[in-house]
This record gives C-alpha cells, sequence and structure tokens, in this order.
C-alpha cells in the first residue's frame, strides 16, 4: 500500500509540474487528477487515473488493475459525488455517477480498445468493474 501511495504521489507531482504530461508507464496516456472526500474521514484525496472521452463527459474505470475489491476512491464517490478535476492546467468540479447497464458496457469497452491493460484487469476478477461518468459542475 505504502508503494502505491509513493507511485502515486510521483505521478501527481509530475503531472502539476508539466501542465498534465507524465512519463513512465503513462507516457501519453491521457489522465487527470479526480480528487474526492472520504466516505468515512471527510478528508480529501487525491487519484492520478487515466481517462476517455464520450462527448463532453469524462470516463474513469475504477479497475484497481484487476484487484478483487474496488479502489477507496470509488467508494468515496458514491458517499460524495461531487468530486475536483485536475485536468492539464485546468481544475474544475464534476459530478461522478456510476454507468449501468449497456451504457457501462459501451464505456468500459471504448476505454479498452484504446487502453488494452483495461481488457487484462476485467479478466483478472470476477467482480463488475465500475465505470464513472464525470460531468463538469457549470
Amino acid at each position: 500500500m505504502a508503494a502505491m501511495i509513493e507511485f502515486n504521489r510521483k505521478i501527481m507531482e509530475e503531472f502539476r509540474a508539466n501542465g498534465g504530461k507524465v512519463g513512465g508507464p503513462f507516457a501519453g496516456a491521457p489522465m487527470l487528477l479526480i480528487t474526492t472526500t472520504g466516505a468515512k474521514t471527510g478528508r480529501s484525496f487525491t487519484t492520478p487515473l487515466v481517462y476517455s472521452k464520450d462527448g463532453g463527459r469524462f470516463v474513469i474505470i475504477a479497475s484497481k488493475a484487476g484487484a478483487p475489491t474496488n479502489p477507496a476512491w470509488y467508494h468515496n464517490l458514491l458517499a460524495h459525488p461531487t468530486v475536483t478535476i485536475e485536468m492539464g492546467t485546468e481544475r474544475f468540479q464534476a459530478k461522478a455517477t456510476p454507468a449501468k447497464g449497456d451504457e457501462r458496457e459501451r464505456l468500459f469497452n471504448q476505454q479498452a480498445k484504446a487502453m488494452p491493460q483495461f481488457d487484462e484487469y476485467r479478466k483478472k476478477t470476477t467482480r463488475q468493474i465500475p465505470v464513472i461518468i464525470l460531468e463538469k459542475v457549470k
């Protein structure tokens, strides 16, 4: 767990220092930082995530690299769906809504087509990996 926290901290530092661009395993991937409010603690937590677009909406996937449980940030946004997004040098509020049914499938497959590792994550777990739609709050 501590190794993942440190890994994410370095990505976020690089993201903020380079206007949203990062190298390493995420070089060239569309990335955002999402800040959620802790479901239990009420504290702010920021996580780097890759995303895809669906029209004017942004799509993130709670894959946790195919782990058997959902990531903590997913539970946080269910409890507090208004989140802060950093994309490039832009920062804005968004409302997070889990996708359901056919829309969930379409959005997951769309991201897996662009980023094949998501197909691998799907194969590694028995849970249905949540797909979340982020829409800017006006």
